[in-house]
């Protein structure tokens, strides 16, 4: 036994110094070509990004309901539930790099047949045995191929926690700009219903000429036919409205139904524009981060795959007791034991091996372009964002300009129409104008804040971990003990 022993400290000796054998390619960040600055640069701002920017509209109902939607958003919990997956095939994954022990008891009584295949020495006789053991396994991970499965489990769940990440980004902003929208969408009701009420008026006042024989029946159709337009506007955004607010309904986690309301869309604050680098958006965006995980963790499976060339060595090993009777189990006499080696050497394959090499190596390149691309999709989108927030500023003060000329437009028209210097359909004209203009200068409104939104969705930055702190899954997740041995996602090695 001691022979025994000595051979298998032996063994583990050698194991551990071979240990530092890993094939296959060690990770490392690849080259990018990143701009020195944006193509579009807004003017000296402080560096907002890391900030709860949504604070920033002063608006008390849209922050409690993105808080509300950061608890109860159905898309966070299934994120929040798929890193607890990945972390498990984790633990999964890095047992192997372990011994496996184990422990039973047996106790069995038998009887053998008088008249069975031995009955001259069976004799009718009632056997007992029992038994305890420990046993153990261990595979020795000579080449590395489960510390490369374990480093590729470890980036997939690092990946998994970058996209839960990803989803509460995408939920803030889809919250802030769905609201914003909601706002437009009331603004517009007000200007639609406050023309019809107008033109309302007016039909009446052009009925009661026509009844007079002051105007003819062209102008009061005229008057009508603008009175129509703008009422069928409202039920078109009232429509639009219940829409947005069943949408907003279920971007909180609930069922669909009303919206409270804070500010108009006119005293909203104005969020502050966000400044960085495009390097920044390399630690900034967990999308990024997201498939630079994906790389690692494709780059690892390689040399997975390459070590399936190699020996797998295993040892086993038993130590236990068994005896007849309870009372001698552990006796002396009792003991047992066993101890094993196994190698195992691959030779034919048929392709097998090579075929899950080329495929690692494959998957390799596909995340290697995969994140390439996504750093080159996030600078255009930061790009893109700021274009938008300096263009539709200057596009929303032109249009508050042109409102107020046509509201002058159209006073001044109504009145060379009483005092008969004009035709009625001047009037219609400049009233018709200032109707679309109101609306348009709405929209532009709208998505003049939203550009703001999309800017410090395409910045990413710090604000996102303090999002993620205000989820009911990360506080339920923190008081979770792991499991022996092991840490949360964000400390694994």
């Amino acid at each position: 036994m001691r022979h025994s022993l000595r051979s298998l400290v032996a063994a583990s000796v050698l194991a551990f110094t071979l240990s530092g054998c890993l094939l296959g390619p060690n990770y490392q960040r690849p080259a990018i070509d990143t701009p020195a600055t944006f193509r579009f640069q807004e003017g000296e701002a402080e560096d907002l990004a890391n900030t709860e920017w949504w604070k920033q509209f002063n608006d008390p109902v849209l922050n409690d309901l993105i808080a509300t939607a950061l608890a109860d958003n159905k898309d966070v919990k299934v994120a929040a539930a798929r890193v607890d997956q990945f972390l498990g095939q984790f633990w999964s994954t890095r047992s192997a790099l372990l011994p496996q022990v184990g422990a039973g008891f047996d106790a069995s009584r038998q009887r053998v047949s008088q008249i069975g295949p031995t009955p001259i020495f069976s004799n009718g006789a009632v056997f007992n045995n029992f038994e305890a053991q420990l046993n153990a396994s261990w595979e020795i991970d000579l080449f590395g191929r489960n510390r490369r499965l374990t480093e590729s489990a470890r980036a997939s769940l690092l990946s998994t926690e970058e996209g839960r990440r990803g989803t509460i980004l995408t939920l803030v902003s889809s919250v802030a700009s769905s609201y914003i929208a909601l706002l437009s969408f009331d603004r517009q009701l007000e200007i639609a219903k406050a023309t019809t009420q107008s033109r309302a008026e007016s039909v009446h006042v052009f009925q009661l000429r026509f009844d007079a024989g002051e105007v003819s029946q062209m102008e009061l159709a005229q008057s009508q036919s603008e009175y129509e337009a703008s009422a069928a506007v409202i039920p078109q955004v009232e429509a639009e409205i219940a829409q947005q607010e069943d949408a907003l309904s279920v971007l909180l986690g609930h069922n669909p139904g009303p919206i409270l309301r804070g500010h108009d869309l006119a005293t909203l604050g104005t969020p502050a524009v966000p400044a960085g680098l495009p390097s920044d958006l390399l630690q900034r965006r967990p999308d990024l981060r997201q498939a630079e995980q994906d790389l690692v963790a494709a780059n690892a499976l390689i040399g997975a795959a390459r070590a399936l060339y190699f020996p797998q060595i295993s040892l086993t090993g038993l130590l236990g007791t068994q005896s007849s009777q309870i009372s001698n189990l552990f006796t002396g006499p009792s003991k047992l034991w066993s101890f094993a080696g196994t190698v195992t050497q691959p030779i034919f394959t048929g392709g097998n091996i090579a075929g899950q090499v080329k495929q690692a190596e494959a998957q390799q390149q596909q995340a290697l372009y995969t994140y390439q691309k996504a750093i080159q999709t996030a600078f255009q989108e930061v790009d893109d964002a700021l274009i938008s927030s300096q263009k539709l500023r200057e596009q929303f003060l032109t249009q508050g300009r042109q409102v107020d000329a046509l509201r002058t437009y159209s006073r001044m028209a109504r009145l060379r129409y009483e005092g008969g210097y004009t035709s009625y359909i001047e009037v219609l004209d400049a009233e018709r104008s200032l109707f679309n203009a109101e609306l348009s200068q709405t929209q532009t409104q709208q998505a003049v804040l939203t550009a703001y939104v999309s800017l410090y969705k395409a910045m990413g930055g710090g604000w996102v971990i303090d999002a993620e702190n205000m989820t009911t899954q990360q506080s339920s997740r923190t008081d979770a003990q792991p499991a022996p041995g092991d840490t949360p996602a964000e400390n694994v090695k």
